[in-house]
This record gives structure tokens, C-alpha cells and sequence, in this order.
């Protein structure tokens, strides 16, 4: 199938009419980075508060089954833009060039009367071309951004360093834009990119303190020994054991100590490291007294220190969250007429099966937080249970606009289940592929869920692995080849390439012999 996305762009713009040019709502889109929804009050059951992101939840809908196609930063902000699979946008692993040119749902926003700005993180291959009249990205470590006195690039300003902590000055400039913005006639779309939760995860000073004597419930699968998987789920190179590299313990590998610490000032480096060197210290005395020695001491001491790190992260997330709804809340029409969408580029492990990643089609990474307000149209503690994807988002936003999605786009508006309740044409199942082979090991897979089960195929040594997600929810018996699942194994395969086939997913992929790493 071939697309000619700036042709169907324009005459997607032509087809709006006077009509849909009023009483079209502003949308604000929230996206954090590996953010695991145990994390999240609204998914977690009791694990953790985030009382602002909750908010975004009781006062609008939770999506249940919100899922990416492909669990890795760029590739999944390339989907959210275009609303297509990895295999049509171009962008399979982080270092994929990013074509701008193709149309994207700011752009058709934009050229549909949309005021559209974007502040934090970017994450593609090159800047934005044209479908922001405003924009400010993090810029430095390899396009992640640093959490303190972050880099920033912005067409009017160049590049220059802003004083504060990313989250904090993420949202800063987006109340700014908004402050000069939210009363003009046209409608806005202003998206606010966090660099929170991703690595090197460096909380703000005011949180270090913050479950320094807390023991954080471990995950269940925490000490998973992977018997019953492939050898790909032991291949990895992301357990929790071998996460040394993490600030704060990074004094023990000095070659990395500055991605963390170079963009401190002297005052935030001699803060930061009076709250941390007593616990390397007694990190020191552990090891040296062999107490880590003994079998799954070391993988739940560094449980402790990256998960308190990282909820420290997610409260100053959520802080800001709250900031952001104040905001739009502080005027009464704003709110009514303003959608509110919270998500993540992909989820994550917090320990599951002993893993800190993501990567893998295993349920902590597939799945992704979506949470949408939109008083107008959705009545308060809407949950919504239906399959939905990140694709789904763009064609969402531009029918909210008044506006048809593309031809080109595969997902699918998600204002049928708006009012909590699927069309019965609704789809059953979603599609998940992996390409980007390299700095973690994770070999390349593909796959599809349903309701019930889910098919991984590891198709680079074809081997297979299969869960009922309804008895085995945490994914710890591979059942694939059991006589007592044959016929829902032939089913999910025929799924399997049912969907490669509807989404022209090319078969020349799965076919060796296979490209070289996408990544380093």
C-alpha cells in the first residue's frame, strides 16, 4: 500500500468547514516516559498515590487496556504522532531517522486553525519541522535531556540551559504558553513532555528524603526464575541485580558519573550527595560483609533503591500534573472545553520478573497509562475496558477537532467508548512488534493480545510463548505447545497473521537474514 501523506493532509484540511472551525475543544496531552501504572493510584490498588494523575481519572475515564505496538521511546512517540505502526512511519528503534515530513496530528491541527505548541521531550531523530507555532525540547544526552538545569532547544532562542528541575521547567513553560495563549478566539493544542520516569533517574532535591525508611512492597514475580520461557527472557540484560550503574550508586562506576552530575551545580552536587553517601556507605558494608552474598539479597537491595528513586520521581511528576490541571482549571469555560489527556510513551518493569526495562511484550511494558478528562463529553469515573492502542490517539484528537482521520492512519477514534461501552465491532485483539535488537539484548518479537491470552513469537529463532492472562496474570507459565491450549493456540496464530496482514506489515521481516542492530 502506498500513502501520500501531505496530499490526503491538505484535503483533510479542505474538508473542514465553518462549522467545525467553533466550539472545537482545546486539547492538553500529557506524556511522562516509562512510567509503570502500579505506580499510577488509579491502576495501582493501594501501591502508591499520585493524587493529581487520579484527579484526571475520577473527574474523567481510565483506560483499562491501553497498550503500545512497540515498547521503546521513539518508536512509540512516532506511532502517537502519525497513528501508524512502526513498519509505516519509519521509526522500528530509537536510531531511526524521523521523516517530518509526514503528516502528523499537530500539524493537521494546525492547519485546520489550531494554535500547537510542545514543551520537554522530543525524542526523534531530528527537531520538529513545522507543525508547532511554539516549541522548546530538551536537548543533550542523546535527545533524553538531563533531569537538572536542563539543556533546551527552541527556533526563536537556539540552544541554552535553564535553571531548575526538568519536570518543574517542563511545566513552567507550558503554564507560560498557556497564560499568553488560552484566551485567544482559536483553539489550542499544547503538548507537555516530560522526561520523568526515564533513566538516570535523578529525583528532585526536595524529594531525596522522601520512603528513606520505608520498605516498598515487593512485586510477586520479583525473584521470577523464567522457568517455562524462552531463553530470550533470560537473555536480557536489564535485571535488577546488574543495576549498578544507577545513580545513586554511580560513584562505583566513575566512567558514568557524568550523565548524572555534570549539569549539578556545586550547592545541588553537595545536597544530592549528603542525602545519598550514608546509604553507599552502608551499601559498602553489605557487600563487604557478604550479606548480599545470599540468594536474592542483592536483587532486593537494589529493588529498595531504584523504586523509592523512582516514585520520588513520579511524586514530582505528579506535583506537576497538578500544577498543569490548576492551570487549565482556574477558568471555568477553559475546563469545560479543554480535553485532558495523561499517558506514557510505554510502560515498565519496576521489578517484575526481576526487570528495570522495558522492551519486552510482557504485560508491565506493554501496557501504557491512558487516562482522558473532557467534561463536555465524558461523565466522571468512566472506565473504560475495551483494547486501545497508542495509534489510537491521533485519529482520536482530529475527530474531537471536527476533523476525519487519514486513510494512511491504522488506529482508531476512541470516542465510541467514551461512554464506557465498546461498539461490538470494536477490536478484539492488538498487534505488538519489536525491532530493535542491540543495547539491551531483547531479540526482536512480535505478537498479539486478546482479552484472554496473549502469542509472543521470538521470530528471529522461531520459538513461541503463549499465557492466559486470566490464570496466569503475571505471565509465568509459558503454555505454548500444551495439548490442553491447542485450539486457542491455533486461534491466536491465525490472529497472529490475520493482523500482520491487516496492518501490511511486510514478510520480507520475518525473514532472514535479519538486519544488523537499530540501535547501539
Amino acid at each position: 500500500m502506498r500513502y501520500r501523506p501531505l496530499a490526503l493532509a491538505l484535503l483533510a484540511v479542505l474538508a473542514v468547514g465553518a462549522a467545525a472551525q467553533t466550539g472545537r475543544p482545546n486539547i492538553v496531552y500529557i506524556m511522562s516516559d516509562d512510567h509503570a501504572l502500579r505506580t499510577i493510584g488509579a491502576y495501582g490498588r493501594g501501591f502508591h498515590d499520585t493524587p493529581n494523575l487520579d484527579r484526571i481519572a475520577t473527574e474523567g475515564a481510565v483506560f483499562a487496556n491501553a497498550f503500545v505496538g512497540n515498547s521503546i521511546c521513539g518508536p512509540s512517540r512516532a506511532a502517537i504522532l502519525t497513528g501508524t505502526h512502526a513498519h509505516v512511519n519509519g521509526v522500528t528503534g530509537n536510531a531511526q531517522p524521523w521523516d517530518s515530513t509526514q503528516a502528523v496530528f499537530p500539524r493537521l491541527l494546525q492547519q485546520a486553525g489550531y494554535r500547537t505548541a510542545l514543551f520537554g521531550k522530543w525524542h526523534l531523530n531530528s527537531r520538529p519541522a513545522d507543525e508547532f507555532d511554539a516549541y522548546t525540547i530538551l536537548t543533550g544526552a542523546g535527545k533524553q535531556g538531563f533531569y537538572y538545569n536542563p539543556e533546551v532547544y527552541s527556533p526563536d532562542s537556539g540552544t541554552r540551559t535553564i535553571k531548575g528541575y526538568s519536570t518543574d521547567v517542563v511545566t513552567d513553560l507550558s503554564i507560560d504558553w498557556l497564560d499568553r495563549n488560552a484566551e485567544a478566539e482559536e483553539p489550542f493544542l499544547l503538548l507537555v513532555q516530560y522526561k520523568a520516569v526515564h533513566v538516570p533517574r535523578m529525583p528532585p532535591l526536595r524529594l531525596l528524603d522522601r520512603y528513606r525508611d520505608a520498605t516498598i512492597p515487593e512485586p510477586p514475580t520479583l525473584y521470577d526464575d523464567l522457568a517455562t520461557r524462552t531463553h530470550n527472557a533470560g537473555d536480557v540484560n536489564f535485571f535488577l541485580d546488574e543495576f549498578r550503574h544507577e545513580p545513586p550508586l554511580a560513584e562505583h562506576t566513575p566512567d558514568r558519573r557524568g550523565i548524572y552530575f555534570e549539569r549539578m551545580t556545586d550547592a545541588e552536587f553537595a545536597a544530592y550527595h549528603a542525602a545519598v553517601d550514608p546509604q553507599n556507605a552502608e551499601y559498602r558494608r553489605l557487600r563487604e560483609s557478604g550479606a548480599l552474598d545470599e540468594q536474592g539479597a542483592m536483587r532486593a537491595y537494589h529493588y529498595q533503591r531504584f523504586i523509592k528513586d523512582y516514585l520520588r520521581i513520579v511524586d514530582a511528576l505528579d506535583e506537576n500534573v497538578g500544577r498543569l490541571l490548576d492551570r487549565v482549571d482556574a477558568d471555568p469555560e477553559l475546563r469545560e472545553n479543554t480535553i485532558v489527556v495523561y499517558a506514557s510513551d510505554q510502560g515498565y518493569f519496576t521489578g517484575e520478573h526481576g526487570y528495570a526495562e522495558k522492551r519486552l511484550m510482557y504485560e508491565e511494558a506493554m501496557r501504557m497509562p491512558l487516562l482522558m478528562r473532557w467534561p463536555a463529553r465524558i461523565a466522571p469515573g468512566t472506565r473504560v475496558e475495551a483494547l486501545v492502542q497508542n495509534i489510537d490517539l491521533a485519529p482520536t484528537f482530529l475527530e474531537a477537532a471536527g476533523l476525519d482521520p487519514l486513510d494512511r492512519m491504522q488506529g482508531v477514534s476512541l470516542a465510541p467508548l467514551l461512554d464506557g461501552v465498546a461498539p461490538p465491532d470494536w477490536r478484539r485483539s492488538v498487534y505488538y512488534h519489536y525491532y530493535d535488537h542491540g543495547l539491551h539484548r531483547v531479540a526482536r518479537h512480535a505478537g498479539v493480545r486478546t482479552h484472554m491470552h496473549k502469542l509472543v513469537h521470538f521470530y528471529t529463532d522461531d520459538t513461541w510463548e503463549l499465557y492466559d492472562l486470566v490464570a496466569d496474570p503475571h505471565e509465568l507459565r509459558n503454555v505454548h505447545g500444551d495439548p490442553e491450549y491447542a485450539d486457542v493456540q491455533a486461534a491466536l496464530e491465525a490472529e497472529y497473521l490475520r493482523l500482520r496482514d491487516h496492518y501490511d506489515v511486510p514478510s520480507e521481516t520475518f525473514e532472514a537474514p535479519f538486519p544488523a542492530a537499530l540501535a547501539p
